[in-house]
């Protein structure tokens, strides 16, 4: 069997605030810093020191959130994360949470986990206050799968359709993978069709209060939904109205 055909995911209980983390990070003071922090707020953690071992656990174990180091070694954290979202692909699961850790403060280099698949990023160094907010945040945008199964919602623009209970995405007959946060960007501008919606509420609703990063993160999520959209040639959807935010309506 591949590897991605290894790679599972189990569905997040409605609601979920805590769950089990996979911390995939090489210097132990880190890891057992962060290990302490999530036991104390009642989450199950498991420790991974390099990136093959973290991708293990992730095809034995799946967690519900992942917080990955970019540096690693053997596996990098860039790496991992694409052999992760190959497996989604092929398995056509929902995607696992995935926060990036790392010490590089340059954009290219955030620019370059979220590209691989990343749903965030923390700079090193960080406060566990803020690692915490992250990822409750993350899996506050988990589907509560029964409720999602039951009612079976789909939002539908041109030859876009996108699936709420089983979190999928298709143009036509091509099916698309999104990260959770990519999804849930293109459902919010999918609810207001032709209405453009400022850059203020967007990050407000897909972000929240919990954002602390850069201000460029929406123009790097909306860039990444447009290359997954348009990967077959279809023509855009996701328009810019410069100075004030973005609109889901035919070209034209």
């Amino acid at each position: 069997m591949t590897e991605a055909a290894h790679l599972g995911r189990r569905p997040a209980a409605p609601d979920q605030t805590t769950g089990r983390v996979l911390v995939v990070e090489d210097e132990p003071g880190i890891a057992g810093f962060v290990r302490r922090g999530l036991l104390f707020e009642g989450f199950t953690v498991e420790v991974a020191t390099d990136g093959r071992t973290g991708l293990d656990a992730i095809r034995d174990n799946p967690p519900d959130i992942v917080v990955l180091d970019l540096m690693l070694p053997g596996l990098n954290g860039i790496e991992l994360t694409r052999r992760v979202r190959a497996a989604e692909r092929a398995e056509r699961r929902v995607p696992l949470p995935i926060l990036m850790l790392t010490a590089r403060d340059a954009v290219p280099d955030r620019v370059t986990g979220l590209n691989a698949g990343a749903d965030d990023y923390l700079v090193k160094p960080f406060a566990f206050d803020e690692l915490l907010a992250r990822i409750r945040a993350l899996l506050r945008r988990l589907p509560p799968a029964a409720d999602a199964a039951r009612i079976g919602e789909r939002l539908f623009f041109a030859d876009l359709t996108l699936d709420l209970g089983s979190r999928t995405a298709a143009r036509g007959e091509r099916t698309i993978q999104l990260t959770t946060r990519e999804f849930d960007l293109l459902a919010l501008l999918l609810r207001h069709p032709n209405q453009v919606l400022p850059r203020s509420l967007l990050m407000d609703r897909i972000w929240g209060e919990d954002f602390f990063g850069d201000s460029n993160v929406l123009e790097v999520f909306v860039a990444n939904l447009r290359r997954s959209l348009e990967a077959g040639g279809e023509p855009r959807l996701i328009q810019t109205v410069r100075g004030v935010g973005y609109v889901v309506r035919a070209a034209g």
